[in-house]
């Protein structure tokens, strides 16, 4: 089963000064910068998902700028994020067009010429069928409205389409075709709608919102009504804790921004470890936000609610107890005690009860004697914890809060090579 990341411009300054927090002198944006698979030293994936929604363009705009869009559609894809077949033999570059940015449109806002020049363009080895997501997932045999039933309709459509039309892309090019529905029997009759045209690979949409029990419903109809030669594929499928469920029903690949996402969204299970078994554990990363760039600190300073001065030096105390007690240089407990007596200021919720904050930082304080305690840094040989250490566990800055999530790619990537090796063992 293979893991594709869905890329959003992710990526850290591989020059990063963490103790003056700041980058690199002279450093360009993207150029200069580090992607996952470069950061690593091996690539924690086994290709990138790339949406058009994502890129942008004339219709919908994306999260790249308009010169990284044109350069990404002259250069390419593997070329613009730096992902060679050369360097990465076997890797996959998908591309879908992110039917969730549309969603609340009526129609998409694409066409299957476009979306054939964009993967043309991009020099994609698979590409998705333009699709409509529907909102509903009912039991069986319940009445779906007839909004889902257009949607569906217009999915297959595109599908029905896109198929003789890819072909212009050549040999090379996988024509992937995107299953909707709103349930599992209807899922399973649009996959084999597609199947019928001649897909050999379809992927799965509209997973996001639903439980794991209606996803593994909608796989094993899905499954059972196709030819095993067919593959599939879950478009973010970010519940990766349930892997050994999916893999029964024969998914050959998925993508996800799950474990570089939940470094910094996550409220608890910021940084991934892997135990002997090869299972799964989690950290709380420790916060310690930045007093100057922070809008709501700066905000009471100004209405005179807090002293500056002495933010700042709250602030620089619990960043230098954290680094004594990583150098054995200070206790757990003081380091600790230090974070949380600046979080009383910088974590405080004003719309919440005092009871309600002290409850807070006591949960935190538990979770950041854990985590320190524990020194999970010291047993990961990833680049991230080799050069960045205990800073990596500072939940405060995007350099910091992305080289953690790039460690947990690594770590999630190394759990599911583990877990694979095992069910190959088992067979």
């Amino acid at each position: 089963m293979k893991f594709l990341y869905s890329d959003s411009l992710d990526f850290v300054d591989p020059g990063f000064d963490f103790v003056a927090d700041r980058g690199a002198k002279r450093r360009r944006a993207h150029a200069d910068d580090d992607f996952p698979h470069e950061h690593l030293d091996q690539p924690p994936y086994d290709g990138l998902l790339v949406s058009r929604a994502i890129v942008g363009g004339a219709t919908v705009t994306g999260k790249y700028s308009e010169a990284q869009a044109m350069r990404f559609r002259r250069e390419g894809a593997r070329e613009f994020l730096r992902y060679p077949l050369s360097k990465y033999p076997g890797s996959m570059v998908m591309g879908d067009n992110g039917a969730f940015t549309y969603r609340d449109r009526k129609d998409p806002p694409y066409t299957i010429d476009d979306t054939l020049e964009f993967y043309e363009d991009g020099g994609f080895t698979h590409g998705c069928s333009i699709d409509h997501l529907v909102f509903d997932f009912l039991e069986d045999g319940a009445k779906p409205s007839g909004e889902a039933k257009r949607r569906v309709d217009i999915t297959i459509e595109n599908a029905r389409g896109f198929l003789p039309a890819s072909k212009a892309l050549g040999r090379k090019f996988t024509p992937v075709g995107v299953i909707q529905g709103w349930s599992a029997r209807s899922m399973a009759d649009c996959a084999t709608a597609l199947a019928g045209m001649g897909y050999a690979y379809l992927a799965v949409g509209g997973m996001v919102p639903l439980r794991i029990e209606q996803i593994e419903k909608a796989l094993a109809t899905i499954r059972e009504s196709l030819p095993k030669r067919v593959k599939l594929h879950l478009l973010g499928f970010g519940k990766t804790e349930h892997l050994g469920a999916i893999r029964k029903y024969g998914v050959a690949s998925f993508d996800t921004t799950s474990p570089l996402l939940r470094a910094f969204k996550d409220g608890k299970r910021n940084y991934y470890s892997m135990g002997k078994g090869g299972e799964l554990s989690y950290y709380t990363a420790v916060r310690i936000p930045q007093a100057i760039d922070n809008d709501k600190l700066l905000r009471n300073a100004r209405r005179g609610r807090l002293d500056q001065e002495n933010l700042l030096r709250l602030e620089s105390r619990a960043l230098e107890s954290v680094r004594k007690f990583a150098s054995r240089r200070m206790k757990v407990e003081p380091a600790v005690d230090a974070v949380i007596e600046y979080g009383r200021y910088a974590l405080w919720d004003e719309r919440a009860t005092d009871a309600r904050n002290e409850a807070r930082l006591t949960e935190l304080r538990t979770a950041y004697l854990k985590t320190l305690g524990d020194r999970p840094w010291e047993s990961c040989r990833c680049r991230v914890c080799r050069d960045a250490g205990v800073e990596a566990l500072i939940f405060r800055s995007s350099n910091r809060n992305k080289r953690r999530g790039i460690h947990n790619l690594h770590v999630f990537y190394a759990h599911l090579t583990a877990d694979s090796q095992r069910v190959e063992k088992e067979r």
